[in-house]
């Protein structure tokens, strides 16, 4: 399997933390942009090329491997359970994601596109309810954040958490969070992708 993008990239780093897990070979070529728009007409990444198939978005990419692979403990086949885990990796993709946008490439990318205060504040101000939210969910589980079992929505969510700490701004007390984080510290892909100084 052939794995385009960078590694620093957060969404790349979910692939690689689910292979990780999995314990799936690859070759990651650092690609980015430009780079892959003859695979990806949204010039992103990753991409996946297996089996002479193309594949891209992140999660549905971390989607595959686990279904390929026939990891049910990361995604199961239940349509319940497996809707229970795909809920929380759409929220990140869709509400998450949206919410941090300004404020990261304002404080951390420095971007000359994001300069407004009140803008910046409107984001730390979103991301930080949503990060209660989910604070809120891994309360209610005491575990993990689809209930009693590591799964996708972990993977997904740790890599946004990991973005959320590292980003020089206020946030709130939020402990079922800060026990997960230690929760999560048990898994070499977590320390290899996660919590490894990128945010």
């Amino acid at each position: 399997m052939i794995l385009l993008g960078k590694s620093t990239s957060i969404n790349v780093r979910k692939v690689l933390w689910t292979c990780a897990e999995i314990g799936v070979p690859y070759q990651l070529e650092q690609s980015s942009g430009a780079d892959v728009r003859q695979v990806n007409p949204n010039a992103m990444v990753p991409v996946v090329i297996d089996d002479g198939q193309v594949l891209w978005e992140s999660n549905t990419i971390c989607r595959y491997l686990a279904g390929k692979h026939g990891r049910e403990d990361l995604l199961p086949a239940a349509p319940m359970a497996r809707a229970q885990v795909e809920k929380w990796m759409d929220w990140q993709a869709t509400e998450l994601n949206t919410a941090w946008r300004y404020a990261f490439m304002a404080l951390v990318r420095g971007s000359a596109a994001h300069t407004d205060p009140a803008a910046i504040e409107a984001s730390i101000r979103e991301w930080n309810r949503l990060m209660a939210l989910l604070d809120a969910q891994l309360a209610a589980t005491g575990a993990w954040v689809a209930g009693d079992s590591f799964t996708l929505a972990d993977i997904v969510l740790g890599l946004s958490f990991n973005r959320w700490a590292s980003t020089p701004m206020a946030r709130p007390a939020l402990p079922a969070l800060d026990a997960w984080a230690a929760r999560l510290g048990n898994r070499p892909g977590w320390l290899q992708h996660g919590a490894n100084g990128t945010p």
